[in-house]
């Protein structure tokens, strides 16, 4: 399957009724410090799309860019051994979001995949997400990110 791109994450954006452009860079914005160097905001406010397995089972995490995941606490959550708990390669990634690794988006998958959110994100009120390409980010207000993607707040950062 041909991975999706910033023009299938502007349409998904159009389609949930959001009034958003998808931004293009001459910089990567593939990694979360290049995205928040290419912007010029903090790395904190970068939401990292990571994307994991859970007893095979995928799910999306929406991380800070200063964060990293905890996949004990993810292990926890889902009442399963920390074994369970894996970050999925580019394939799997590519099969369950649609997107390929350092392009993907919280919104626009081919199915609907369980979205947690990392709590420390609640420090921003506007965040950046990848979309689609690694060069292309959008900004979005915290709140339509977690209407839109269905997502639920967690505690999933590394102390």
């Amino acid at each position: 399957m041909a991975s999706y791109t910033h023009q299938d994450v502007q349409a998904a954006l159009s389609s949930l009724g959001l009034d958003i452009d998808v931004q293009i860079f001459e910089a990567s914005t593939a990694t979360a410090p290049q995205a928040a160097e290419a912007i010029g905001t903090e790395l904190g406010s970068i939401v990292k799309s990571l994307c994991f397995t859970v007893d095979g089972e995928p799910i999306l995490v929406l991380a800070a860019g200063d964060q990293q995941v905890d996949t004990r606490k993810l292990a926890e959550l889902h009442g399963v051994g920390r074994k369970k708990v894996r970050i999925a390669d580019a394939e799997t990634t590519v099969q369950a979001t649609g997107y390929d690794v350092g392009g993907v988006a919280p919104v626009g998958h081919p199915r609907p995949l369980a979205i947690l959110i990392d709590m420390t994100l609640q420090h921003y009120e506007t965040v950046y997400a990848a979309a689609g390409s690694p060069n292309a980010i959008f900004p979005i207000s915290l709140e339509e990110l977690v209407r839109v993607t269905g997502g639920r707040f967690v505690d999933i950062a590394k102390e």
